[in-house]
């Protein structure tokens, strides 16, 4: 059995109304608001850069380099642009965060803020999630009439508006640039960069993109210190993080854990695979990342272990699968979601997710050839590296790995075909 973590993210989970301000006021909720407030926003930065946090979103990117590249005395507005737009099939980690511990969002929002020198700050959050987006105004109701939102907020001289947006429920605009473009009420469909958001984000102007677990933990830093937060995780991917565990398993959910844990570790917090069926395959990060088998079990889930492994560790989202599933139908219903959700912008993925869809379709009908198979890494290779953003990559990601480490499954599928096919000419050759 792993080590237990003491609870860091999820400490106040479990508590009597764990989302109201009352309750986090009592498990030192803003404390590290008022700490913060005394400090120079230059010295939070360098906290966050010394703590090794990084972004909890997908991409892994240093959160404390982002916020430095926000240029300073430029004359224009700054923002702060939390993407709670959580789509990515299997990710179930902001949602449970935001319903359960509000605000410590909140706390997290107006700490960055106040480094990057922003007086705006949206909250965009997936439209689906009526449930989530209510709690979530309410909690930044109750941080402004405490005080903690507002003008001149604990007599410190710094403002700070929060709005909560409800997005339309595209999963495009998880891409940071499309979420942009969504809140300024356009369609959400990815910029060209450069420019980025950090020069030219929200209506032109300097912006930080970040996740939301990312910006919950800023809180904890500011009161633990960057040495504390190195002490969990590894090296070079520290700090505590939620992994969501989905299907196969005996208790699907939320685990907080250090950074570099393993499935295996997880699978044990998780009370083990459902009914002992063996495990066949899982994904580290959600649908979009390359897929894993029962051999890596023991690949470190940090950036660096995920990818040397050769996958991505995304947004944690590990999806289980037994050996009761079919590898190429799993395929074809994560592609049949990103051919749903492409924007349609640029061609490599709109036309390439449409005959990917057509041609899984098709196989998994049992009407498949083995030259398919051949033409789906032909097409993924045309995808891949020339979609404007990275979902037209995401959709290769399933496909490139599952023909990888089962291939024969995919041919199989064929195999049946060419059987019924000769059937059919014999019983035609009897008539």
């Amino acid at each position: 059995m792993p080590e237990p973590l003491t609870p860091v993210l999820t400490k106040r989970w479990l508590s009597p109304t764990s989302w109201t301000l009352r309750t986090y006021e009592q498990l030192e909720g803003y404390t590290a608001l008022r700490k913060s407030l005394t400090a120079h926003p230059d010295q939070l930065i360098q906290l966050c850069k010394d703590s090794g946090l990084r972004g909890r979103g997908g991409a892994g990117f240093p959160t404390g380099l982002k916020w430095g590249f926000i240029p300073q005395g430029d004359g224009k507005p700054h923002y702060l642009v939390i993407n709670a737009d959580e789509g990515e099939p299997g990710t179930c980690k902001d949602i449970p965060l935001m319903m359960a511990d509000p605000h410590s969002l909140i706390e997290g929002c107006i700490i960055t803020s106040y480094a990057i020198r922003a007086n705006f700050c949206a909250i965009y959050v997936r439209g689906e999630v009526l449930h989530c987006i209510r709690r979530l105004n309410a909690a930044v109701q109750e941080a402004y009439a405490a005080g903690y939102l507002g003008k001149n907020i604990l007599g410190s001289g710094f403002d700070l508006d929060i709005v909560v947006h409800a997005g339309a429920g595209a999963y495009i605009c998880g891409e940071e640039t499309a979420l942009l473009d969504s809140l300024e009420g356009k369609r959400g469909q990815p910029r060209l960069k450069p420019p980025f958001p950090a020069t030219a984000g929200l209506y032109a102007s300097p912006t930080v993109v970040n996740n939301v677990e990312t910006i919950a933990s800023v809180p904890y830093i500011v009161n633990g210190g960057s040495g504390w937060f190195r002490e969990m995780g590894r090296e070079r991917s520290p700090g505590p993080t939620i992994y969501s565990l989905s299907g196969h398993v005996t208790n699907p959910g939320q685990y907080e854990a250090p950074m570099g844990t393993t499935l295996r570790e997880l699978l044990e917090l998780a009370g083990g695979m459902k009914d002992g069926i063996p495990l066949k395959f899982w994904t580290p990060g959600g649908s979009s990342t390359p897929l894993f088998t029962a051999d890596h079990l023991d690949v470190p889930l940090d950036f660096e272990g995920a990818a040397e492994a050769g996958s991505m560790l995304g947004t944690k989202a590990l999806q289980i699968f037994n050996e009761t599933v079919s590898v190429p139908w799993a395929v074809m219903k994560w592609t049949e979601f990103y051919k749903h959700e492409s924007c349609g912008k640029c061609t490599p993925c709109r036309e390439g997710t449409y005959w990917l869809v057509q041609i899984l379709q098709r196989m998994v009908r049992g009407e498949g050839t083995p030259a398919d198979v051949e033409t789906l890494l032909d097409i993924c290779d045309n995808i891949l590296g020339r979609s404007f953003c990275a979902l037209g990559d995401g959709a290769t990601s399933p496909i490139t790995s599952a023909i990888k480490y089962f291939r024969h499954e995919f041919l199989e599928l064929c195999a049946s075909n060419a059987g019924n096919a000769q059937a059919a000419l014999a019983g035609a050759g009897a008539h």
